[in-house]
C-alpha cells in the first residue's frame, strides 16, 4: 500500500475539556497519513489520479474550525470520518496536538482508522 502524509498542518479551534478552551481560540497542531494507492498517479503524473492534497487539508480546517468538542479524541474522529469519506482512501491516521495548552509538554492524540 501506499501512503500520502501532509505533516504539520496548524489551525485555530475552540475545543477542550474546560470552558475557557471553548471560549478562547488556541492552536491545534495536525498531522495525517493516508493509505491510498497512488500507482496510477505515479505513472499518469495527473491529479485526477490521486487524492488531492488541498482537499484534505480543507476537510480538516472546516472541522477544526467549525464546533466545539470537549476531547481531541472526538475531534480526531470527525475529522477521520470526513476524510474516509472520499472512496479512494483506504485508511487514515491523524495526530493532533494542542501545542498551547501547557507550558512544559504537549498533549494529543493518534488514531487509525480503516473502511
Amino acid at each position: 500500500m501506499d501512503y500520502i502524509h501532509i505533516d504539520s498542518l496548524s489551525f485555530r479551534g475552540k475545543h477542550g475539556a474546560f470552558i475557557k478552551e471553548r471560549r478562547v481560540e488556541q492552536e491545534f497542531a495536525i498531522s495525517i497519513k493516508l493509505s491510498v494507492a497512488i500507482n496510477v498517479a505515479g505513472k499518469s503524473d495527473k491529479l485526477v489520479h490521486t487524492v488531492d492534497y488541498s482537499d484534505i487539508k480543507n476537510k480538516i480546517q472546516k472541522v477544526i474550525e467549525g464546533s466545539s468538542r470537549y476531547l481531541l479524541e472526538k475531534l480526531a474522529e470527525d475529522i477521520a470520518t470526513q476524510i474516509l469519506k472520499d472512496k479512494r482512501i483506504h485508511s487514515v491516521e491523524i495526530t493532533i496536538k494542542k501545542p498551547e495548552v501547557w507550558k512544559n509538554g504537549i498533549p494529543g492524540v493518534t488514531i487509525t482508522r480503516s473502511k
